[in-house]
């Protein structure tokens, strides 16, 4: 790939909220990319995790995939496990603090974590570190002058410490710790380029680039990519929402999940999740707002993807033809659990028994929605017993056999 073709890749599914600032970060790209040509040198690539779950969703893995294709174009790759900025907590997306984390639970959250990155990530090609190689060397005076690069003004202007002023929500100081810390990352690892997300803007453009820059070296290129939204095409991937596509799955049911996103979300998912090129993506855009495509192929074609990058062709394949039998052909599962059903047991404490709800309030909201069955017959009453045994359906993907 010529420059052009790679500075088009590499950013491709970014979101800067800012025509200049993303020109500008487009332009350091190239310029870098040149460099790294010219040098013969690669560039000095990462992305930083932190362990707060033990489980990954397919919404972690947009800037594993990012960091996939620097790999595929000859560059260094680190996989940082924030082991010391996961015992702040990122302020950057949320409305409150963060439960401070214990260093025991900290390194059992990241037992798994990487791999379940090698997923997305070359194994032989990727470099795998944690930032208290370095953040547990800093002193209090380190602290200090890394401090003095910023004002309070700047952290408090960020939209979310913004918001928790006016909410009269308490900010804590520690939580203004973590832009300095993971600033610091990107001086300890020299580094060329740094992804994140969106809710990294500050903490990438500002802190890292401005402590590279305090401390004599040039500032990164960062390469900030959109959030994806999780399965109800709107609110970001989460499990406290329930809204995950994860990792730790089967193929049948990743592909199932990525099927029942709704069409507005299509082109977001094939930008941020898959190995398309800009050209092929731009191609399925085109066709379907022409009506070229139906939105169904589309997100067939999106599932089948998506789900080969994590299970291989052979299951994904398997995962569609187990999804075209069950819903486009109105078929039940060769599989399902068994649920032996207990008197007294009503409807919505069946569900939540056998798994097939987070939350009793998500079963009253899928009962709602006529999206529980028994046999093929609608159940409202979340309430009364099961009027009898058999497969008990809730939503589109969840069956489990009832039996006395």
């Amino acid at each position: 790939m010529n420059i052009d073709d790679q500075v088009a890749l590499l950013m491709q599914g970014t979101e800067y909220g800012d025509d200049e600032l993303a020109a500008f970060m487009s332009d350091g790209l190239r310029q870098r990319l040149m460099e790294a040509e010219k040098k013969g040198r690669p560039l000095r690539v990462y992305c930083g995790y932190d362990p707060t779950s033990t489980d990954l969703h397919l919404g972690h893995t947009i800037t594993m995939r990012k960091l996939r294709q620097f790999q595929d174009l000859g560059h260094e790759v680190t996989f940082l496990i924030g082991s010391y900025t996961a015992l702040v907590g990122d302020p950057s997306d949320k409305n409150k603090a963060r439960p401070v984390l214990t260093h025991e639970k900290v390194a059992e959250n990241a037992k798994t974590y990487a791999d379940q990155a090698f997923r997305v990530l070359d194994r032989e090609k990727t470099i795998v570190r944690y930032n208290g190689e370095w953040l547990s060397e800093l002193s209090l005076v380190d602290l200090i002058r890394l401090g003095q690069n910023f004002t309070v003004q700047q952290f408090l202007a960020r939209e979310n410490f913004s918001k928790r002023m006016e909410a009269n929500e308490p900010i804590y100081l520690h939580e203004t710790f973590y832009a300095l810390m993971q600033g610091y990352d990107a001086v300890a690892m020299q580094t060329d380029v740094q992804v994140g997300g969106t809710d990294q803007l500050f903490n990438i453009i500002v802190a890292g680039r401005k402590l590279q820059e305090a401390l004599g070296q040039k500032p990164l290129v960062g390469i900030i990519c959109g959030i994806l939204p999780g399965t109800d095409g709107v609110q970001r991937m989460s499990k406290s929402t329930g809204n995950v596509i994860p990792i730790n799955t089967t193929a049948e049911d990743m592909y199932g999940k990525v099927m029942s996103i709704p069409d507005e979300a299509i082109i977001k998912y094939f930008r941020l999740a898959t190995r398309l090129l800009p050209p092929e993506i731009d191609a399925i855009e085109k066709d379907l707002i022409s009506n070229q495509i139906h939105p169904r192929d589309a997100k067939m074609k999106l599932a089948l993807e998506i789900t080969t990058i994590f299970y291989g062709e052979s299951e994904a394949s398997e995962g569609e033809k187990a999804f075209v039998r069950l819903f486009q052909k109105g078929g039940l599962p060769e599989e399902m659990p068994e649920f032996i059903l207990q008197t007294g047991d009503n409807v919505l404490e069946v569900m939540l028994k056998a798994n097939l709800v987070a939350s009793k309030s998500e079963g009253r909201r899928l009962l709602l929605q006529n999206g529980v069955r028994l046999d093929g017959e609608v159940l409202t009453n979340g309430q009364g017993e099961p009027p009898h045994t058999g497969v008990l359906q809730v939503g589109k993907r969840k069956f489990v056999r009832l039996k006395k």
